[in-house]
């Protein structure tokens, strides 16, 4: 017998409060319909039959709590995702951060970290691995404890390669890994000038400063207020002239900071700071 039923509305508004009070963590401004699609997929999982029940065992045991942000938070990613992205990143970006004399970037909910690998290889590509620390964060200790490791699955190499020579890579995409058995892990030249930690972008504060920012596809999953929340703090977060990067759905426009913007040429999601 199936006892699942969907989780309403008002249920959804009751675990959100009852999170932010008993553990500190906002989820208010998430997108709605993210949110019930995510909780409705958890309660099915674990096999809940009644919210109230999923709410008693979130609120009573911390370690459930782990599973919970593990579910809500989308860790879905991968290498070289949107060549043309890192095609351009390659090819106007990286060439104006040669210019610093020490290279500081934040990769902001970073999931599994195929993208700080990705941009970690760009980097050593452009011989500025020696200047370079890439910051790593993102809300899920779990993801973040096996992007640290840096191994993934052979099975995704192919894609992975396919990725990076359509963004225009010249390297043999095996050269970067060590391969054994159904696992590879990437070199320690990569992994070492990757800083994975934990962050909250809604409650956390700025950490250091930035000449470029990463964060593709988080942002469409927070409302409005939320948005504006975040980007101020990649705002206080990066220096003048430094280059904001998002996802293929969203947007500076319309939002908090975007007087302070310029988007670049092209249709690439990269935005440049002002120089005031």
């Amino acid at each position: 017998m199936n006892y699942f039923l969907e989780v309403k509305d008002e249920e959804v508004e009751l675990l959100l409060a009852g999170i932010n009070e008993k553990y500190g963590y906002d989820f208010s401004n998430y997108s709605r319909a993210s949110l019930k699609r995510r909780l409705n997929r958890l309660m099915s999982l674990d096999k809940f039959p009644s919210f109230a029940e999923m709410l008693f065992h979130l609120l009573e045991d911390e370690e459930y709590l782990r599973r919970f942000i593990e579910e809500i938070t989308v860790n879905v990613t991968e290498m070289f995702r949107d060549p043309s992205f890192f095609n351009y990143l390659r090819n106007k970006i990286i060439p104006v951060l040669a210019t610093y004399p020490f290279i500081r970037i934040w990769v902001a909910g970073c999931a599994s970290g195929e993208e700080a690998y990705s941009i970690a290889i760009l980097i050593s590509e452009a011989k500025l691995l020696h200047k370079t620390l890439i910051y790593a964060t993102d809300i899920n200790p779990k993801v973040l404890e096996g992007a640290k490791s840096g191994i993934f699955p052979l099975s995704l190499m192919k894609q992975y390669s396919e990725n990076y020579i359509l963004s225009n890579g010249k390297e043999d995409f095996s050269k970067y890994y060590i391969a054994k058995y159904d696992r590879v892990i990437f070199k320690e030249n990569l992994r070492n000038k990757i800083v994975f930690s934990s962050h909250n972008l809604v409650s956390d504060r700025s950490f250091n400063s930035f000449q470029l920012i990463s964060c593709r596809n988080v942002l469409i999953y927070f409302q409005t207020a939320l948005q504006n929340r975040v980007f101020d703090l990649f705002d206080d977060s990066l220096e003048p002239l430094g280059f904001l990067a998002l996802g293929n759905k969203e947007t500076l426009r319309f939002s908090s900071i975007c007087d302070g913007y310029k988007q670049v040429e092209g249709n690439e999601k990269f935005w440049r700071k002002s120089e005031i």
